[in-house]
């Protein structure tokens, strides 16, 4: 048995898996913030799970944590996890003593990807674009996940495709970041709500001329992001997950929308089929917890 960590700015979710991914147990609590607290929040997620399933600590093969932020690859070493108050920790060396089990870490979107891989029973190359927050992928390729040479491979939320837009806080201008993902979208429509996205379809569907056109550029800015994972590693599947998809079809409407328009203007992007290549991560599912239990197994590449 493996155990997996998704540990978010607010909640960590904690799975326990078979060898081949198949879920066990999984449970939810909240997450501690700062290097201390974080630590904290793991072995106490590791603990409670061993009591769910009535093995010890040392039985597990291995513990993998999907954490917000930038990873070392190879160190387990986690950098700049802003929303959770770290800016550096070494995470898998501190866990791998505590535990006195082998620890992998690993970001947390590219572990979603390896999540949604094994849930959705993925082949050819897979993309899992997170439209969160922020926008990243993760890039997998027969089961295992594409890294890059310095662990950045996937970060097409900075890449720019306006280059006279508005400024993205990594100090780029027209990243997809500043007109697809959820906190720039939020910051555009100004609403002082608690979901400020779903209350932004809402005054879209309402026929708001202003959340009508932000509701496009969110799709627009999603629907770059698609060409740029099909032009770039050819993905079979670009399967989206992310705090946005909450919003489920209504989202993915607005992103099929915007591909359609593209491909009107271009029969070379319309026989990519870029429509037919996108799809939902299924509601609810753990995939970045499975994905971190995977991350265990030794699931990723480099180069």
């Amino acid at each position: 048995m493996r155990v997996g960590l998704d540990i978010g700015g607010t909640k960590t979710d904690a799975v326990v898996v078979t060898d081949d991914g198949a879920l066990l147990h999984r449970l939810r609590l909240v997450t501690g913030r700062g290097p201390d607290a974080v630590v904290e929040t793991a072995v106490e997620a590791v603990s409670r799970l061993s009591d769910a399933v009535a093995r010890p600590i040392d039985a597990f093969t291995s513990v993998g944590v999907g954490i917000p932020g930038l990873i070392v690859p190879g160190t387990g070493r986690v950098t700049h996890a802003v929303n959770l108050d770290v800016e550096e920790l070494e995470l898998g060396a501190i866990l791998a003593q505590r535990l006195g089990v082998p620890v992998a870490v690993e970001n947390d979107v590219k572990a979603a990807a390896l999540g949604a891989w094994q849930l959705l029973d993925g082949s050819g190359t897979m993309a899992y674009l997170n439209l969160g927050t922020g926008v990243a992928a993760g890039i997998v390729t027969d089961g295992r996940l594409w890294q890059g040479s310095s662990g950045v491979a996937g970060e097409v939320g900075h890449l720019s495709v306006d280059p006279l837009g508005d400024r993205c806080g990594c100090g780029q201008r027209g990243c997809v970041e500043t007109m697809a993902a959820g906190g720039a979208v939020s910051a555009a429509w100004g609403a002082d709500v608690a979901l400020p996205v779903l209350d932004l379809f809402d005054h879209a569907d309402a026929g708001d001329p202003r959340a009508i056109a932000l509701r496009a550029r969110l799709g627009h800015g999603a629907a770059a992001a698609v060409r740029i994972l099909t032009l770039t590693v050819d993905a079979d599947d670009i399967v989206l997950g992310g705090g946005l998809t909450a919003l489920g079809e209504r989202l993915l409407a607005v992103i099929r929308e915007a591909l359609a328009e593209s491909a009107a203007g271009s029969r070379f992007v319309a026989s990519l089929q870029l429509e037919q290549r996108v799809r939902l991560v299924p509601t609810g599912s753990p995939v970045a917890a499975i994905g971190a239990a995977l991350v265990g197994r030794g699931e990723s590449s480099h180069g």
